[in-house]
């Protein structure tokens, strides 16, 4: 079927769809093989492809399954990390989006899948202020945020996600307390996240963390058993129905998003700024200079989007071409942004688009803090007031439509 690093691949006893190559790699040094998925936005189809990924060198393959052809021929490429490969993942490779979905060979299953879990953290309406510290914590163990957005439950969603503690005494207290205001719901993916993250949250009865766990958020941030910041899935079994209840894989988007759409303005994080762990102090900052974050959620762009999003820059800006890729290149976070006369005042905090002139400027504002270059510049903000609707309504009305 083809030659793969000097290895033919002679899987000729399956269909089609399914003859990807399965060469034993530790004849051939480490290569890691995964079956990987692409929506193909034009096409309204979805794509199969074999990725194969070597660490020796931070190299990428792709392999057409159904076309039987090689996609993209083996190339470096330094925005893929050997910790980002694992079942369940997107990863993006040249700006495409790839979910991987089974993993290419036993040599890669052994090697990279073993431990990977996905679990659900919520963050309750008492914890929803300390979302940045809390983003720091989940950085600081090493897991990695796949999915977020901040939502509102009615009472009937809260019974629901909650309804196994249905006789328990404290259920109606609970619903009533879960449904008052805002939550943030979150996919964790990482080694062991289903008992690193209930440790890293500490006993439920907030009291007892702050005698036996005192480093544990919710010793740190928590009220009693029911004010305790925070949930966190018990098992691989609730992990999975926890999740599929925020961010269902079938037809629906889950509970709907927190967003106003007056008054505000628009923050993105960028990209580069999530993968280096910088999420949870921008969030910080921008809350402790007394904005008002009332819409949180994470988007994976396909590039089409933001060139879209970004039209306004095109022919205009001369760096048009790099921000759209660095847009597409990862996950990105969008912020809904609330204050007095938000869109001047938030820009002005964010600071000039160029780092290196906002640091001796502006020493203070977010892309002099966590900026790198004009493209790398941690986030986008609104330029014109007139527009912070507009921008807001892209991501929670027509993206999360």
């Amino acid at each position: 079927i083809r030659n793969c690093q000097q290895q033919t691949c002679r899987n000729t006893d399956k269909p089609d769809e399914e003859k990807w190559c399965q060469c034993d790699s530790s004849r051939t040094g480490d290569r890691y093989a995964f079956l990987a998925e692409w929506y193909d936005p034009t096409a309204a189809l979805l794509r199969r492809y074999q990725l194969f990924y070597y660490p020796k060198d931070g190299s990428v393959e792709m392999f057409d399954v159904k076309n039987q052809r090689i996609f993209l021929r083996r190339t470096k490429y330094n925005d893929l990390r050997q910790e980002d490969l694992f079942v369940g993942n997107r990863v993006n490779v040249f700006s495409r989006h790839l979910s991987l979905i089974e993993y290419g060979d036993q040599y890669t299953a052994n090697k990279l899948g073993s431990k990977k879990e996905r679990t659900l953290a919520m963050i309750k309406p008492d914890g929803v202020t300390k979302i940045g510290d809390i983003f720091e914590l989940i950085n600081t163990a090493n897991l990695i945020v796949t999915k977020a957005k901040m939502i509102k439950l009615t009472w009937s969603q809260a019974a629901d996600f909650y309804m196994e503690h249905q006789s328990k005494p404290f259920f109606n207290n609970l619903v009533q307390f879960m449904s008052s205001g805002p939550v943030v719901a979150m996919e964790l993916m990482g080694d062991e996240a289903i008992s690193i993250w209930r440790r890293l949250l500490g006993p439920t009865d907030s009291a007892v963390a702050r005698r036996e766990a005192q480093e544990s958020v919710r010793a740190q941030f928590g009220t009693d058993g029911i004010k305790n910041v925070a949930h966190g899935s018990d098992s691989v079994a609730a992990a999975a129905r926890e999740l599929e209840f925020f961010f269902p894989s079938t037809m629906g988007h889950g509970p709907s998003n927190t967003a106003i759409f007056t008054d505000c303005t628009c923050c993105i994080i960028k990209p580069h700024a999530i993968s280096e762990g910088l999420t949870g102090k921008i969030l910080n900052s921008i809350s402790a200079a007394g904005f008002e974050i009332s819409a949180l959620q994470m988007f994976n762009m396909e590039r089409a989007n933001a060139e879209e999003f970004y039209e306004v820059y095109k022919g205009v800006v001369t760096e048009y071409p790099s921000i759209v890729t660095e847009l597409c290149s990862g996950p990105c976070m969008a912020l809904e942004i609330r204050g007095t006369d938000t869109p001047k005042t938030f820009r002005e905090f964010c600071g000039p688009a160029n780092p290196e002139i906002a640091r001796h400027l502006r020493p203070t504002t977010l892309r002099a803090l966590y900026g790198k270059d004009k493209v790398q510049n941690a986030v986008h903000c609104t330029d014109l007031p007139e527009d912070g609707v507009l921008e807001v309504q892209y991501f929670f009305k027509i993206l999360d439509g």
